[in-house]
């Protein structure tokens, strides 16, 4: 009997999941219209790699993985891609996004594919394949999986001590994870052997919350027939033991220190609905199409259903049919899920649920009053955090405090809001500072880099100016040694000579004819003594620019 650890803190919310278990998992039927977003998991948009006007296959690559962490996009179903633009996408910020408008032919007519031999592959090659086949986290952080399957950061030959699968599902209302697990259990456990192997891991643990008797049934059956030496374990019901963290202290008692992943423990946690689409993708060669969807809440149909990635919202909420007090909408939980602007929105990897809400089944929060110290929202925080300080902190603004008073372990699970006399919605606050510590960080490195391309720049101008001034200091010292070289290897002492041999010459040379010359001799005698002078004083000139 393996021993269980408690985390500080956890609230315990009213479970609201048995009116959603009553039937089957249903499958959607095919939409007339899939709007596919090539951003559905954390990091960078996939690169688009259809246009306008191509017909497409069920299963085919139309976001390429663009970045470390990114991962590829696929046609949900066989159609024609109608357009590529920006569309509406379910967020926070409401801000749309780059889509692909995916018109189905009703064919279903799939690309090839075949299934993996992942004993006989390299498990670089498996991350690769897995990268390709969009598979992400689907607990709600969308994180790409095969960035989860690396080596470990600083111990590339170092394995994972102890996989867990994470099927706790501790947040109200969504039971998609239970219907799996109920339903499809034998293909979890399988898939769980494949991550097992990819990781190195020691163990395989399974934890599931104690509220959900048969998914823990069905999975230590499925665990008896695989004969695998995996290991389901039953924990509390107290949420929010679905965060890896918290699950990881239930199952080994192990705490991730601030700052750390639960890697750097040796440890990795997968969401069961994880390790199904990655048996999907090795064993049959299906990348990430469709998920289950809880679709719960102020409805009179409440159910999980398989739903093609791209669905319009507003389609499965039809077919749970929503009571007409409904007056809002809520992807994912009552407790970390987003209010929907519209839900005139697709369905993405991240949506494990749809809740109608009205206000008789969540009544408007009173306005929020001044804190009075309580510590209750302490005493609940599963990060054993101080929240009433963090909301000071956050409140004024002063990011330096929040951060040194951990503000980034916050998981932002609510149990401090819930518990808050006053009304405060903490969270909120948290989210607050955390996002303009953000940008501060980003306006910082825009900064710095700003500034290192100035320095860069000017050390380039600077560069080249004394490489220029080098080049014209080296061209005169040459053109001096030039003038140098020539000079002394000039023919002067053989001037002078002919020169002095010259005037010798005329020294003894006597003029004919010189008693009685003619005037016409005269004048040509004239004439030549005066050439014979001109002779002269070019040659003392030309002496006396060598000289020079």
């Amino acid at each position: 009997m393996r021993t269980l650890y408690q985390f500080h803190g956890g609230i315990h919310p009213t479970g609201n999941k048995t009116q959603s278990t009553q039937c089957p998992i249903a499958r959607m039927p095919l939409p007339s219209r899939l709007v596919i977003p090539f951003r559905q998991h954390a990091g960078e948009s996939a690169k688009p790699l259809v246009r306008a006007g191509d017909r497409v296959l069920k299963g085919q690559l139309i976001g390429m993985p663009d970045g470390f962490v990114s991962s590829a996009v696929h046609a949900s179903t066989s159609g024609t891609i109608a357009a590529i633009d920006m569309q509406p996408i379910a967020h926070p910020s409401g801000m749309p996004d780059l889509c692909a408008t995916l018109i189905p032919d009703g064919r279903e007519e799939w690309v090839p594919h075949a299934a993996v031999d992942y004993l006989g592959s390299d498990p670089a090659e498996l991350r690769q394949y897995l990268r390709l086949s969009g598979v992400v986290g689907l607990g709600g952080a969308v994180f790409p999986c095969d960035l989860k399957l690396r080596p470990l950061r600083g111990h590339p030959n170092r394995s994972i001590c102890t996989l867990i699968l994470n099927g706790a599902e501790c947040e109200p209302y969504i039971t998609c994870d239970d219907m799996l697990m109920r339903e499809r259990a034998a293909e979890i456990v399988q898939g769980a052997e494949m991550l097992r192997f990819m990781l190195e891991a020691g163990e395989v643990l399974i934890g599931i919350e104690d509220n959900k008797p048969e998914a823990i049934a069905a999975m230590r059956q499925a665990v008896t027939d695989s004969g695998l030496p995996f290991e389901v374990i039953v924990v509390p019901t107290i949420y929010p033991s679905g965060s890896a963290k918290q699950l990881i202290r239930i199952l080994t008692g192990l705490e991730v220190p601030s700052g750390k992943l639960p890697t750097d423990i040796g440890v990795q946690c997968f969401n069961i609905a994880t390790s199904y689409s990655v048996y999907r993708a090795l064993a049959h060669g299906e990348p990430l199409l469709s998920r289950i969807v809880t679709v719960t809440g102020n409805v009179r149909q409440a159910q999980n259903l398989e739903v093609l990635l791209g669905t319009p919202v507003q389609e499965l909420i039809a077919l749970g049919e929503a009571l007409p007090d409904t007056n809002r909408y809520i992807m994912g939980g009552p407790m970390m899920g987003m209010e929907l602007a519209s839900t005139d929105v697709p369905l993405v990897k991240a949506g494990n649920c749809i809740i109608a809400a009205s206000d008789k089944l969540f009544p408007p929060a009173p306005p929020a009053l001044p804190c009075i110290r309580c510590t209750r929202c302490a005493q609940a925080c599963p990060a054993d955090l101080q929240p009433m300080d963090l909301y000071w902190f956050a409140q004024s603004r002063d990011f330096g405090k929040a951060q040194a008073f951990s503000l980034f372990d916050c998981i932002e699970c609510g149990s401090c809001s819930y518990v808050c006399p006053s009304h405060i919605p903490l969270v909120q606050y948290f989210q607050f500072a955390k996002s303009e510590i953000r940008a501060r960080e980003q306006e910082k490195k825009a900064a710095d880099h700003a500034r290192e391309r100035h320095e860069f720049r000017e050390y380039r101008f600077e560069r080249e100016k004394q490489e220029k001034a080098e080049k014209l200091a080296a061209k005169e010292r040459a053109v001096r040694e030039a003038v140098a070289a020539s000079a002394a290897t000039s023919p002067q002492p053989e001037i002078q000579a002919a020169i002095d041999r010259a005037k010798e010459q005329a020294a003894t040379v006597e003029p004919k004819n010189t008693d009685n010359p003619t005037p016409q001799q005269q004048s040509e005698i004239a004439g030549i003594e005066a050439q014979r002078e001109h002779i002269r004083e070019l040659a003392k000139s030309s002496v006396e620019h060598t000289k020079d």
